[in-house]
């Protein structure tokens, strides 16, 4: 899980997502003017309530405040997560979230200015649902996350 923020003439707003490694998929997230604990925490939970994961399940993410939290590492805990993060200055270990960031900005928000938090979160919701259903990967074969996880 990685966080990532967006201009709109109201301000900031932060983006937490959960990725599936092996898939590619965006299975969680929330996005909220404010980097604060229950932003990661809605992300975690989405992903939980899709996926149903299995005890052991490794959860991986930086070393960031709102991670190390212990509300976070509770909630963790809570549904038998393993909590994985990333060594310090060790950019390498999250490549593949910061990779979907990227085509995010590049590929749907280049140029796009939002007048409202409301239309750049309705604008993000649009990517993510374009980045599983439709978005071929290269890594996947040329397929779609979720196209790949019909097969796999």
């Amino acid at each position: 899980m990685l966080l990532t923020l967006l201009w709109t003439l109201q301000g900031w707003v932060y983006l937490a997502v959960v990725f599936d490694l092996y898939s590619r998929r965006v299975v969680g997230w929330h996005m909220d003017r404010k980097m604060e604990t229950s932003l990661i925490s809605r992300a975690l939970m989405m992903a939980i309530n899709l996926r149903k994961p299995p005890p052991g399940l490794m959860h991986h993410s930086d070393r960031g405040s709102q991670y190390a939290s212990n509300q976070y590492q509770a909630m963790l805990k809570q549904h038998d997560l393993v909590c994985s993060m990333s060594r310090k200055g060790n950019c390498w270990d999250n490549s593949s979230t910061e990779r979907f960031f990227s085509s995010l900005k590049r590929e749907w928000l280049t140029g796009n200015l939002y007048s409202t938090r409301e239309s750049a979160i309705a604008d993000v919701r649009a990517y993510i649902a374009y980045y599983n259903a439709r978005r071929l990967h290269t890594t996947l074969g040329d397929m779609t996350p979720i196209e790949f996880e019909k097969i796999a």
